[in-house]
C-alpha cells in the first residue's frame, strides 16, 4: 500500500468521526454581534480541545479584540502539522462563523441539532464552512494518524467573522500578522459546484451602497408642498439598477457574466399611508466585473445622484456598507494547478477555473498579494432553510486535500 493509499484508508474510516465533529460545531451558534450572537470563541474553545484530544496538537491563537461580545475577543485559531520541508506552506482555511437560521418554519429538523438521512447531515453551518473545515482537519489528520509527514508544512486556518465583513478574521490577521508567505498554497473551501469542478480564482468587485434620501414630509393630498424622497429613491433605485446597461462589458469566467446592480434592503419611513415621506433608506447590491475600476462606479453614481437630487428637491447622502476590490488569481498559479493535479489523480477529475459575484476571503488575501484558491464539493445550500452537506463530499475532499499535501 502507498502512501497514499494509506492516507484514503484512514479517511475512509473516520466518516463517524467526521459526523461528530460536525455535530459538535454545529450545536455552538457561532453568530457575530451583527446578528445578536456573542461570537465564536465557545466554538473555537471547542474545536481546540478536539483537536487536541485527536492528535492536532500544535495550535496557537490570534484573538480580535471585539468590545461588542462578552469575551471580548473574536478567536482566530492556527493547527499546524509540520512537513518534511517547510519551505513554503500549504493552508486550508475555514471560517467558524454562520448565519442566523432565517425563519426556523422552514426547517424540517432543529437547524442547532444535526441530524443525518440519506447520506447527508442537516443543520446550520453543515456546508457553509463546517464542510470544509472538516475535509481539511480529517486531511491533515490522516498523516498523523498514519505516521506519514506531507510534503510541506500543512497550517489549518479557523478565521472568525467571514459572514459579516471579515474585520475581525482575515482582515485582522493580514493587518496584525504575518502568517503567509508570497510562496504558500492557500485552499479556502468555500464555494464550488456539485461536482467539484471549479476552482475559483476571481470575484466581481463589490459594493454595499446604503442611500439615505432626505426631501419634505407632508400630507398625502398635497405633494405639490412635499418633496416625495420615497419617490425619488424609487427612480434613483431604477437608474442605479440601468447601470448594468453602462458598465455592459462580458466575462465568461463569471456567471452571470455581467456587472450586476441590485436594489435589496430598505427601511421603514413613515408609518402611515396618507404621509409623503421626508426622508427614506434604501440600499444596493453591486457587483461589478473586475475590468472596472469602483472609482469608474463611484463617479457614475455621483452623476445619477446629481441629477435625482435636481429632478425632485430631494438632498441624497450615500456610504458603502462594504466595497473591495481585488485581482485575480492567476489560472496557471500553483495553488490552481495542484488542485488540478490532485482532482485528477484522486477522482479522475477535470477542474477549470471561474469567476464568481459573491464575496469570500480569498478577496482580501488577493489584494495582499497571495494567491487563493476557492473551491470544493458541494450542492450549495448555504444560507437556506435545510442547509445540508453530502457526506461522502466531505469524505472525497478530504482525500483531494491529502493527496495534494503529500505532493513535493
Amino acid at each position: 500500500m502507498n502512501d497514499f493509499e494509506t492516507l484514503a484508508k484512514d479517511i475512509d474510516s473516520s466518516r463517524s468521526q467526521m459526523i461528530e465533529l460536525e455535530r459538535l460545531l454545529t450545536g455552538i451558534q457561532a453568530l457575530a454581534p451583527e446578528s445578536e450572537g456573542q461570537g465564536e470563541l465557545e466554538k473555537c474553545l471547542a474545536l481546540e480541545e478536539w483537536l487536541k484530544k485527536n492528535g492536532i496538537t500544535q495550535l496557537q491563537r490570534f484573538d480580535a479584540p471585539d468590545s461588542r461580545v462578552k469575551s471580548g475577543i473574536r478567536p482566530n485559531l492556527v493547527a499546524t502539522i509540520p512537513g518534511v520541508s517547510d519551505d513554503y506552506a500549504i493552508w486550508v482555511m475555514a471560517h467558524m462563523d454562520v448565519v442566523p437560521t432565517g425563519e426556523e418554519s422552514l426547517w424540517n429538523t432543529d437547524p442547532w441539532t444535526v441530524v443525518e438521512k440519506d447520506g447527508r447531515l442537516y443543520g446550520r453551518g453543515v456546508e457553509d464552512d463546517q464542510q470544509g473545515l472538516v475535509s481539511g482537519v480529517f486531511a491533515g489528520l490522516s498523516f498523523i494518524r498514519s505516521g506519514i509527514k506531507p510534503a510541506h508544512t500543512v497550517k489549518l486556518l479557523f478565521v472568525a467573522d467571514e459572514e459579516v465583513g471579515s474585520t475581525y478574521g482575515i482582515q485582522y490577521l493580514l493587518a496584525n500578522h504575518d502568517l503567509f508567505r508570497k510562496d504558500d498554497i492557500i485552499i479556502i473551501p468555500d464555494g464550488g459546484d456539485s461536482q467539484g469542478v471549479t476552482i475559483e480564482v476571481a470575484e466581481k468587485n463589490l459594493i454595499w451602497l446604503k442611500i439615505r434620501t432626505t426631501g419634505k414630509q407632508s400630507h398625502g393630498s398635497r405633494p405639490d408642498q412635499g418633496a416625495n424622497a420615497m419617490l425619488a429613491n424609487c427612480d434613483l433605485a431604477v437608474r442605479l439598477h440601468n447601470l448594468k446597461n453602462f458598465f455592459n462589458r462580458t466575462d465568461t469566467l463569471f456567471e452571470p457574466a455581467c456587472s450586476t446592480f441590485e436594489p435589496t434592503k430598505k427601511e421603514a419611513n413613515v408609518p402611515n399611508v396618507n404621509t409623503i415621506p421626508g426622508e427614506d433608506v434604501f440600499y444596493m447590491d453591486c457587483r461589478i466585473l473586475p475590468c472596472y475600476k469602483l472609482a469608474e462606479v463611484r463617479a457614475k453614481f455621483r452623476e445619477i445622484f446629481a441629477e435625482i437630487e435636481a429632478q425632485y428637491g430631494v438632498k441624497i447622502e450615500w456610504s458603502e456598507e462594504q466595497a473591495v476590490e481585488s485581482p485575480a488569481t492567476a489560472a496557471d498559479a500553483p495553488v490552481v494547478q495542484k488542485l488540478k493535479t490532485a482532482l485528477k489523480a484522486v477522482h479522475g477529475k477535470d477542474a477549470h477555473p471561474i469567476g464568481i459575484g459573491g464575496g469570500t476571503v480569498g478577496a482580501y488575501l488577493r489584494i495582499k498579494g497571495f494567491d487563493a484558491a476557492v473551491w470544493g464539493t458541494l450542492d450549495e445550500t448555504a444560507h437556506q432553510p435545510n442547509e445540508y452537506c453530502i457526506i461522502q463530499n466531505m469524505i472525497d475532499d478530504a482525500k483531494t486535500l491529502a493527496y495534494l499535501m503529500l505532493q513535493p
